[in-house]
C-alpha cells in the first residue's frame, strides 16, 4: 500500500491510543473486529475488544516495546498498525488496522511484523494418556548472560482438552526483546491441576543465525516428591 494511503490509518492508530477512539482491524484469518483504547475508572489505560461473544476489557501491562494489554490469559500486543491477539485457549490472531487485507498477500502470514514465531512439537515416549484437562506450557527464555538468571521472553499456556502427543505449538516473541548476543531457548512442560506431569530436561536452542528453527521437544516424566 502506498505510504500516502497508509499514513492516515497509521496516524489514526496513534491518535486512538491517546484519545479513546475505536479502530477497525482486519485479521489474517479473514475475521474483523473493532478495538477501542481508553482509560479505566482507576486511571489505568485499557483496550476494549468488541468480539462476537461480547466486550473484553484488557488493562495495560508493561511491555518491552509497543503496548501490551492483558487480563488473565487473554492478551493483546500492539505495535504500530499491527496487533497480536491471544485468548485463554492459546488461539492467536494477527491483525492490522484497516478494513481490508493488505495488497499483494497471496496467503495469510504466520505472524506480524515485529514478532517471531517459535514453532514445534512436544511429545513423550511413555505409553500414558494425558488427562483431558492437562495444560501444555511453553516458555521461551534468553540465557545469554552467564551467572545471571534467565530472562523469560514469553510463556504460552495451551489447554489440551483431551489432545494427546505429539502436540504442535506456535509461540510468538517480540523481536525487540532479542539482543545482539541473545541465546534464545525454548522449554516445555505438561501440568495437571497445577502439578507437573512431564517436563523437558534439556536446552533447546530456538534460533540459529537469528532465525527460528522448528523444535522437536521430548519430555520426561516429572519427578514426584516423596511424602514423609
Amino acid at each position: 500500500m502506498p505510504m500516502k494511503h497508509f499514513l492516515p490509518f497509521l496516524l489514526l492508530s496513534f491518535a486512538a491510543l491517546a484519545s479513546g477512539q475505536t479502530l477497525p482491524y482486519y485479521c489474517t484469518d479473514g475475521s474483523r473486529l473493532n478495538i477501542s483504547f481508553s482509560t479505566a475508572n482507576d486511571g489505568r489505560p485499557q483496550a476494549t475488544l468488541y468480539l462476537t461473544s461480547g466486550e473484553l476489557n484488557l488493562p495495560q501491562v508493561p511491555a518491552a516495546s509497543g503496548a501490551r494489554y492483558r487480563a488473565g490469559e487473554n492478551q493483546l500486543h500492539v505495535k504500530g498498525e499491527n496487533i497480536l491477539i491471544e485468548d485463554s485457549t492459546g488461539n492467536r490472531r494477527a491483525c492490522h488496522v484497516g478494513i481490508a487485507p493488505p495488497p499483494k498477500v497471496a496467503a495469510p502470514v504466520s505472524t506480524v511484523s515485529g514478532f517471531l514465531d517459535i514453532t514445534g512439537r512436544v511429545t513423550y515416549f511413555q505409553p500414558l494418556a494425558l488427562p483431558p484437562d492437562a495444560v501444555l506450557i511453553i516458555r521461551v527464555q534468553n540465557i545469554a548472560r552467564r551467572g545471571a538468571a534467565a530472562r523469560q521472553l514469553a510463556e504460552q499456556r495451551i489447554e489440551l482438552a483431551g489432545q494427546q502427543v505429539p502436540i504442535a505449538f506456535t509461540t510468538p516473541i517480540d523481536r525487540d526483546l532479542i539482543g545482539k548476543n541473545a541465546h534464545i531457548t525454548v522449554s516445555a512442560r505438561i501440568e495437571h491441576q497445577g502439578k507437573p506431569l512431564f517436563v523437558s530436561d534439556k536446552i533447546y536452542p530456538a534460533l540459529i543465525n537469528g532465525q527460528p528453527q522448528p523444535q522437536e521437544i521430548n519430555l520426561r516424566p516429572a519427578r514426584r516428591s516423596k511424602k514423609t
